[in-house]
């Protein structure tokens, strides 16, 4: 039996892959209590994209497939708490099988990077009770990870279509060979010895829109993640 378990949730416009680290600067009164939920907790939460077709009481929802965020580092930006640095990394991926909506529903006028918008948040909070949780949770289940190899000659041919992908786009601009090569290096990605993160990394660094990645994430076996890494690749 698939087991299960219930998480906050933090719909982004990113798609964090596992073992990828994400920084965050947390300013709203909704993530400030997740956060704080989650250092007294595992430290985890869920990382999806948004999914800009759907919303979740006003807020906006997540796609069904993220992955796990755990907490790292946590402090103070300013003396008045108001906001907060987090670092995280991310663990495995997973699934959403059911939605917990928060407790509040967004107001119609509510701007959240303004201290009236928080203001109004907090207020509406108060009235609602301060254990109510603002922010959006899910029931959900672990997905295996890749843990195939990634033969050499299929990196090679990933990183020779990447290279083509940019000299096609900085076109009339010229870009020479050596610079995509320093590219390369300067993110880790020269090996003979591929790994699952190396194709989410070149795949980031293929990416225009974070909606090119979810697919990406989305694989669930090494010939499925070669094959959209291509599609992504394709100069079209």
């Amino acid at each position: 039996m698939t087991q299960t378990k219930i998480i906050p949730i933090f719909p982004l416009d990113l798609v964090l892959f596992p073992r990828q680290e994400l920084p965050l600067r947390i300013f709203e009164p909704r993530y400030k209590q997740l956060v704080d939920d989650c250092m007294l907790g595992d430290g985890q939460f869920g990382v999806c994209l948004i999914d800009p077709n759907n919303s979740i009481s006003g807020w906006n929802a997540p796609k069904s497939i993220g992955t796990i965020a755990k907490i790292t580092k946590c402090k103070d930006v300013e003396l008045d708490g108001m906001q907060l640095h987090i670092e995280t990394i991310g663990r495995n991926k997973f699934k959403i099988n059911k939605i917990i909506s928060p407790s509040l529903v967004r107001p119609s006028n509510y701007d959240p990077y303004t201290v009236d918008g928080h203001q109004s948040i907090s207020e509406l909070h108060e009235k609602l009770g301060t254990k109510e949780k603002m922010y959006i949770r899910a029931e959900i289940e672990s997905i295996p990870e890749i843990d195939d190899n990634v033969p050499l000659d299929k990196w090679e041919e990933l990183v020779k279509m990447w290279k083509n992908k940019i000299v096609r786009q900085a076109l009339p601009q010229i870009v020479e060979p050596h610079a995509l090569d320093q590219v390369l290096e300067k993110y880790y990605l020269t090996t003979d010895m591929p790994s699952i993160d190396y194709i989410y990394s070149l795949s980031a660094l293929g990416a225009k829109d974070p909606n090119e990645l979810q697919p990406i994430l989305e694989a669930n076996n090494i010939d499925d993640l070669i094959q959209k890494v291509k599609e992504l690749l394709k100069v079209k």
